[in-house]
């Protein structure tokens, strides 16, 4: 039994298309989440710079401006961003998704996948609530 999606979601007080900016850019995405070499296109490979250095990446959709997904890394992760036009706000979800077993053992952190998971949810609740919060709002 695989571990779950971990699932961040925040009404960000801006229209759809700062968000959008800000979610699906490379520059967008450096401000709140980590240094990359993002372009928005299906299938461009490109990579995030992790804690545990670089991260190889490929765009998998992308359907502006309501979702993007990526893959991440070596071991199955997907990310996704969904926005949802609120009139003047804007309904921002993460979902990371594809992840192992609790007890499997993730290479790159040498950690088993349930505790990789764990960290990796507090990480996205604060990544999310705040700092992408702030990149959008100007807070």
């Amino acid at each position: 039994m695989s571990l779950p999606d971990i699932i961040q979601t925040v009404t960000l007080k801006a229209p759809i298309n700062k968000v959008w900016e800000t979610v699906s850019t490379s520059e967008g995405i450096a401000k709140w989440f980590m240094p990359n070499s993002f372009e928005p296109e299906e299938g461009f490979e490109f990579h995030i710079q992790s804690p545990f250095g670089p991260s190889p990446c490929r765009v998998l959709e992308i359907d502006p401006p309501v979702k993007l997904s990526f893959s991440w890394d070596t071991d199955g992760w997907i990310v996704s961003f969904l926005l949802k036009d609120l009139g003047d706000s804007t309904e921002f979800t993460l979902i990371h998704s594809g992840w192992k077993k609790p007890d499997d053992l993730l290479t790159k952190a040498n950690e088993k996948s349930s505790i990789v998971r764990d960290r990796m949810s507090r990480g996205w609740n604060g990544i999310v609530q705040e700092r992408l919060k702030k990149a959008v709002e100007g807070e």
